[in-house]
């Protein structure tokens, strides 16, 4: 057992003696005084905490943005972490340099994190276009909404190559691995390091907060400043890590990310794509994993909807054994799911595309990226010959769970994908739901909404534009 965390910040090794559930951002700023990096929101949403993370992949040290509000020390104990200070060497680093001679920064308090998450991109992808730039943009605001010179910036980096991130040798990691459990003042962070070890810690400590990516949970511990006395992480179980191909179908580990999701699904569903860059930001994505996304429950969850309608199967574990039940059969009630208290999620199972599948998955919300949904909708049918012989449709934010629409797929089985379909299909969208009322958005706004997209599916099978940002 190890009372310190040890990592490299900024190219040099640190021993910190501090409390495991301390955030990243609040040990930067009170520790070593690294004051560069900001807290804006403190939910992940603004990028002004925004830090580089670096581990050890296939022999070389890859670097991707992360929140350090919504961070806990941790999490980083074995890896690298680098802030703006540490971008520096003897000159600035080229995004800096580019920062500075466009013009790029305003009032500066979004600047660092904004110059973070671009060193990540121009570290990891030479050849970034218009769209990489402002996809990892996506999670930091701009207040002085500056944002032209800052892609301009961004643009003549990449164009010219790219920019490395100066940090510790490959072979230095080798002696910086990762404690099995890390206590200090009165808290414990343990690393289980299979399933095994795992289910064992889960059915010995009923109560230790289960910690995949933290996307979700470190919000309530940045927003409400608590403790965490015991902390169960998921991040370096082999088998939680694993993916897997088969020719019918894609297996993800619950502790993979949303950024390897994305790698994975992109070109077998464009849509979900599309829908995984829209709730999740490059720092969200590098951090927020599938499992964690299922297991916190939440009504609106953009996740769920478009794994139900996909046909997903969810695999649970425990010392007992395992078993696999379809997703939507996993959410039981408001925040309740069918996972017993010394089980954890171990997998997603997704079908790969049949033949005449068509997929879309729209997210209804106030701002484009990086928001919370009123109303996330997920269509698949299965056309043979022009009629449809099976339908999948799933709602978030239209009930207290992500919520299997079974009336309307039975209205379209059997017939064209015509207006009359799409009336029909509609009217049992509508009848399905009693939804809630809040500030994003009334009962009657979502029913109507919710129907309203059964004929956006509709119309953009049929190649009508319905593509917000495309009009």
């Amino acid at each position: 057992m190890a009372n310190s965390i040890r990592f490299f910040l900024n190219g040099q090794k640190q021993d910190v003696v501090v409390r495991p559930d301390t955030t990243v951002l609040e040990w930067l700023r009170s520790g070593p005084r690294l004051t560069g990096t900001k807290e804006g929101c403190a939910e992940g949403d603004c990028g002004a905490c925004s830090v580089l993370l670096g581990d050890v992949v296939d022999g070389e040290i890859r670097y991707h943005a992360a929140n350090s509000c919504i961070m806990i020390m941790g999490q980083i104990d074995g890896r690298a972490l680098v802030t703006v200070e540490g971008l520096k060497g003897k000159t600035l680093h080229p995004i800096q340099a580019a920062m500075v001679e466009n013009g790029s920064s305003q009032c500066g308090f979004c600047t660092p994190g904004i110059v973070i998450s671009l060193a990540g991109l121009a570290a990891s992808n030479a050849t970034a276009d218009d769209h990489a730039i402002h996809d990892a943009l996506a999670g930091n605001l701009c207040r002085c909404t500056g944002y032209r010179p800052i892609v301009e910036a961004a643009r003549k980096v990449v164009e010219e190559g790219g920019a490395s991130i100066p940090g510790p040798a490959v072979a230095a990691f080798a002696e910086m691995q990762p404690a099995d459990e890390i206590a200090a003042f009165g808290a414990m962070f343990h690393q289980p390091r299979t399933l095994d070890d795992l289910l064992r810690l889960r059915r010995d400590r009923p109560d230790a907060v289960l910690l995949a990516g933290g996307t979700d949970l470190g919000v309530a511990l940045a927003d409400f400043h608590g403790d965490w006395d015991e902390v169960i992480s998921t991040a370096h179980v082999r088998e939680l890590r694993d993916t897997g191909e088969t020719p019918t179908h894609l297996t993800f580990g619950a502790a993979v990310t949303w950024e390897e999701v994305l790698a994975r699904v992109a070109s077998l569903y464009p849509s979900f794509a599309t829908l995984i860059r829209r709730f999740g930001s490059t720092q969200i994505r590098s951090m927020g994993t599938v499992g964690g996304n299922i297991g916190t429950a939440s009504p609106i969850g953009d996740g769920p909807p478009a794994l139900i309608a996909l046909g997903a199967e969810i695999e649970l574990a425990s010392l007992d054994g395992r078993r696999v039940m379809p997703l939507e059969d996993f959410f039981l009630d408001y925040r309740k799911t069918a996972l017993k208290p010394d089980e954890v999620i171990a997998s997603v199972r997704i079908p790969r595309p049949a033949a005449g599948q068509d997929f879309r998955v729209y997210k209804i919300s106030k701002r484009y990226d990086q928001d919370i949904s009123t109303v996330c909708g997920a269509f698949s049918v299965v056309r043979e010959d022009g009629i449809v012989i099976s339908a999948r449709i799933a709602f978030g934010g239209m009930a207290a769970i992500p919520k299997r629409v079974r009336e309307a797929e039975a209205v379209l089985i059997g017939r064209q994908l015509d207006e009359e379909a799409g009336r029909a299909c509609a009217a049992a969208i509508r009848d399905a739901f009693s939804p809630l009322s809040d500030w994003r958005g009334s009962a009657q706004y979502r029913r109507m909404v919710a129907a309203n997209l059964a004929e956006r599916f509709r119309r953009d099978l049929s190649g009508e534009m319905v593509e917000v940002m495309a009009l």
